[in-house]
């Protein structure tokens, strides 16, 4: 139980550090607006926020701060640069799916701070479960609904062919949202989801930023990437010994 809420940090650390080289902001805070003033002191400061915050959650006695700081940063970036997005656009997944992808690591961070600081609040487990659960089935609904851009994501040597995997992933995406909402073989989803994310890395991901390694979306995708693995992770962690609705047994 370790483990999971440590990916978590180094992957802030990394876009902490993508954002000093860049001096800009990391593209999961995109589309920050050019002419906002000093933008680039705050995207120093986003990026150093996220570097010192990676580092505390390596280290059990600094990791609540950690956990904490990095779920208050990504709730900032749902509510600035997300929503406004949904609220143009109500009725596209995209920016939906934006909106589930900081939100995911939201979950995360709440549920690391929750763990590392020994808090035992059902609701606010319950809270982190429901919501990251709601996140994996827009993920699930962004495969179907642009299939064709996750097929071309996908290796061409693996059988079955691109879009086989892109439905086959989208579908796992639902079914792990479900059962970490439902509290059926919950744990067992959010590991499974884990690995999957885990496989997405070596299979999909690095090979694209080896591939390029000076362009900086590449390593924003790497960087992304793992943090939801690490949240999937924590989200497993957490709900080893408890059911999401008090009853149910878990895998």
């Amino acid at each position: 139980m370790n483990i999971g809420y440590r990916v978590y940090g180094l992957a802030a650390l990394a876009l902490g550090v993508i954002g000093i080289v860049w001096a800009d902001f990391a593209s999961v805070w995109q589309p920050v607006p050019e002419h906002l003033p000093h933008r680039e002191m705050l995207a120093y400061l986003v990026a150093v926020t996220e570097l010192l915050a990676g580092l505390s959650l390596l280290w059990w006695r600094t990791a609540p701060s950690g956990a904490l700081t990095l779920a208050v940063l990504f709730v900032i970036g749902v509510a600035l640069l997300q929503i406004p997005k949904v609220v143009a656009h109500p009725l596209a997944i995209g920016p939906w799916g934006g909106v589930a992808e900081q939100s995911a690591l939201v979950a995360g961070g709440l549920l690391a701070f929750a763990m590392t600081a020994e808090i035992e609040s059902i609701a606010l487990y319950r809270a982190c479960w429901i919501l990251f659960g709601l996140c994996c089935i827009v993920f699930g609904l962004e495969h179907f609904q642009y299939e064709n851009e996750t097929a071309a994501m996908v290796p061409k040597y693996l059988p079955m062919g691109q879009h086989f995997w892109a439905r086959a992933t989208g579908t796992a995406h639902i079914a792990a949202g479900l059962g970490i909402l439902t509290g059926i073989r919950a744990r067992l989803a959010a590991q499974m989801l884990t690995a999957m994310f885990l496989v997405f890395q070596v299979l999909v991901h690095a090979p694209v930023l080896i591939a390029d390694p000076h362009d900086h979306m590449s390593w924003t995708i790497n960087a992304i990437n793992l943090a939801l693995t690490g949240a999937a992770w924590i989200v497993a962690d957490s709900l080893k010994g408890r059911a999401v609705w008090g009853v149910q047994a878990l895998a």
